[in-house]
């Protein structure tokens, strides 16, 4: 396996971690610490939730102050428990979890859902309550989920350790979130619609279970089919992706989170940072790893619907029956614009529809089988279509006409609801006249969307999400051998180590190219040039025309600070260039002549090809993150981009070129070859493994590097280090874990 491979073997840590939710979700006994009587209170709610439900395991009330809460024997203190606990629930105020947390530790209890709120969330000093709750529970391994969550349910199983006003139907969605009023708000919705769970978990401020915790349990768990998640933050970043890249293969993950627009990270002193916000670093990272985003609470109960009641698309090739055409191309454009195709309907498939519908069908995909379509004819139409092979999936329009019968049409369309392999959606557009007919379709397993777009949507969605699993799991190549990797980790590291002990921490354009020469990154011949006669003497040791650019150990946007000479074509114009450039730094306000420190002459390289950029910068959830895209010094107002994280393969390369639109020229447009695709994807890895491997580099970017059928080269290099006091400890990692 090479350096920059990653295993796709099942790791044991996220066996370990499923394995430790057990005692959560699938408990043997419980017992409420803070179980009252008090009416509309959390304990009592919590207590009557358990011992309402067909749990059926001992539940243990805990109050000092009664001999029995809701007519069972109450026990002042958990160590007074006749039995094990596997689980306790605290509704109890905040300063006193961390004694019943110690108590709990004594007794063997394994875990814990903390309903108390009143810790980090109202400043420091609960900060250090919830630091001390976690000292305590490391002691014994427990595991406790919150605090200041609303509880947790296994519909399945029987378990309602939550203060829901109602328990979830039993069903194959994992449902997390980190808002307990949004949770409740989806799980009302869920019992309306008749969508089960196999699991609720309200997570709260995850002081220890976090987001790769749950999704490793359910991973694991054979009830849950898919897993949804309401997430505010992400948290510890590596454990999320970690689990979700081994999960989303064989569940998909469908994750909503708001905060798309507020209070983006300030953006770095860099091309790269004013071109990577928070949000759309987060879109590449659920990408790599397989995640299904969507960006509103309609989507997200969309997917819920689809989820849980159909199999995925295998194809993107999507059949619409419809009674009416304008509905038809609604769905028709939402389809296309998201990825999707109309499906061809077969010689075969219109044969055998002209047999019984009206000569005036549309012939042609969407299948309009007219306003007068009977149930009859809406229950065949869907039979022969959807054993049509070229067809991934069908959606059932009906618009409520003079002559439709919503309620018959489906009650006839139930038996061919379920296709092997092919989801079956509907849309019944209308209101109280289709509302009996939704109920009906819905009961039959057949999702109803209110909208036609939004069912196609639904399906692209899915189909997408497909598609990029099958994308990221391909097949990489090869990009060095373990000595290669570890020569160019230690030449690169003595290149830095040597800048920061002369006690800097940026290199200048000589040190960035030697640095990714280091890795094999292809650059343009540098020489340095401390006086004019010295920058001759290097021109004319070279091919004319050179160029002449600012050598600073402080300046890194040379071009702002005329620092850049371009296509210089003999001595003469060498050394004024020279002189130029050293005018305008030492009289540039900002700067001064100790910013100059000479020149570096470069071979003129010829500008035939495309100038792309390669960069990195920090992200205060994910670490170092990647830029490739369209560059040149117009790069920040065309922000034609893709991002992604450390370390790349080169499967995962192709697939940032790709999110590009510079990529269709790369392959060749107006007479000119392709670009050596593979030697560009290669380059990629190799830049991305100097981000993972280095971890002093805090900024970097090659811009231009230059692109063309017979070469592709690093014409400019910066890089950026990070404090020299900054603690190694608190060097940003990859998110990524290789």
């Amino acid at each position: 396996m090479s350096e920059n491979q990653t295993s796709k073997e099942g790791c044991s840590c996220c066996c370990s971690k499923a394995a430790s939710m057990l005692p959560l979700f699938n408990p043997k006994s419980v017992a409420v610490v803070g179980a009252t009587e008090k009416p509309n209170s959390v304990g009592r709610t919590v207590l009557w939730n358990l011992i309402s439900s067909p749990f059926g395991g001992p539940v243990y009330p805990i109050n000092p102050k009664r001999p029995s809460v809701l007519g069972i024997k109450a026990y002042t203190s958990l160590l007074e428990c006749p039995g094990e606990v596997d689980l306790i629930v605290v509704c109890t105020p905040a300063k006193t979890v961390r004694g019943i947390i110690a108590e709990a530790a004594q007794k063997g209890v394994k875990g814990a859902v903390i309903i108390s709120a009143g810790f980090k969330e109202i400043g420091p000093e609960g900060a250090e309550m919830e630091r001390q709750l976690a000292v305590e529970a490391a002691k014994t391994g427990m595991r406790i989920v919150g605090p200041n969550c609303l509880g947790i349910m296994n519909p399945v199983g029987g378990v309602n350790a939550s203060f829901a006003p109602a328990v979830a139907l039993p069903g194959g969605i994992g449902f997390i979130s980190q808002s307990g009023a949004l949770g409740c708000a989806v799980l009302d919705w869920c019992l309306d619609n008749g969508i089960g769970l196999s699991c609720f978990a309200s997570i709260g401020s995850m002081m220890d279970v976090n987001w790769g915790d749950l999704i490793s349990y359910l991973g694991e768990d054979e009830n849950t089919k898919c897993i949804a998640i309401y997430m505010e933050s992400i948290g510890d970043a590596p454990s999320f992706l970690e689990a979700a890249a081994k999960v989303s293969p064989k569940k998909p993950i469908v994750v909503i989170k708001p905060g798309r627009t507020a209070g983006a990270a300030k953006a770095a002193a860099s091309h790269t940072g004013s071109m990577t916000g928070s949000d759309d670093v987060l879109d590449a990272a659920f990408k790599r790893v397989g995640v299904i985003r969507v960006t509103e609470i309609s989507e997200f109960y969309s997917m819920f619907n689809a989820l849980s009641r159909q199999p995925l698309p295998q194809g993107n090739r999507l059949t619409v029956i419809t009674n009416a055409g304008g509905p038809g191309v609604l769905c028709t454009d939402a389809l296309l614009l998201t990825g999707g195709v109309l499906a061809n309907v077969s010689k075969e498939t219109v044969e055998e529809l002209n047999t019984f519908l009206p000569s005036a069908w549309s012939h042609s995909n969407p299948i309009d089988i007219l306003g007068d379509a009977s149930p009859d004819a809406y229950a065949k139409t869907l039979q022969v279509a959807g054993n049509d092979p070229a067809s991934d999936g069908l959606l059932v329009i009906l618009t409520p006409q003079s002559v439709t019968k919503p309620t018959e049409t489906a009650e006839q369309l139930k038996k061919f609801g379920q296709i092997e392999g092919k989801p079956v959606y509907a849309s019944w557009m209308g209101g109280g006249i289709v509302a009996e007919g939704q109920k009906i379709l819905t009961a039959a397993g057949v999702p109803v969307f209110a909208e036609p777009d939004t069912a196609a949507k639904v399906f692209t969605t899915l189909y997408n999400y497909k598609k990029n699993l099958e994308a990221i799991s391909a097949p990489a190549e090869p990009t060095a051998t373990a000595e290669e990797g570890a020569k160019a980790r230690a030449a690169a590291a003595k290149i830095i180590d040597g800048v920061r002990a002369s006690g800097r921490t940026i290199l200048t354009e000589y040190e960035s190219k030697k640095l990714l020469a280091a890795y094999g990154i292809n650059t343009v011949q540098t020489e340095i040039a401390r006086t004019e006669e010295d920058a001759i003497k290097l021109a004319e040791g070279m091919k004319f025309p050179v160029v002449a650019k600012l050598l600073s150990e402080t300046i890194t946007h040379k071009t702002d600070v005329g620092g850049v000479k371009l296509n210089l074509q003999s001595p003469e114009e060498v050394r004024k260039a020279f002189v130029e450039i050293k005018t305008a730094v030492s009289n540039n306000p900002k700067w001064g002549p100790q910013h100059f420190q000479g020149v570096t002459i470069q071979q003129m390289v010829k500008q035939e090809g495309y100038e792309i950029i390669l960069g990195s910068s920090l992200d205060g959830q994910f670490g170092p993150v990647l830029l490739f895209g369209m560059g040149g010094q117009l790069v920040e107002v065309f922000k034609d981009k893709a991002l992604g994280l450390p370390p790349l393969n080169t499967t995962h390369a192709r697939l940032m070129f790709e999110q590009t639109k510079i990529f269709k020229a790369l392959k060749g447009v107006r007479g000119r070859k392709s670009v050596d695709m593979k030697a560009l994807e290669r380059l990629m890895v190799q830049f991305s493994l100097v981000v993972a491997e280095q971890p002093w580099i805090k900024e970097m970017d090659i811009n231009p590097l230059l692109a063309s059928e017979e070469q592709i080269i690093a014409l400019d290099a910066r890089v950026i280090l990070h404090d020299l006091d900054t603690p190694v400890e608190k060097l940003s990692k990859p998110a990524i874990r290789s």
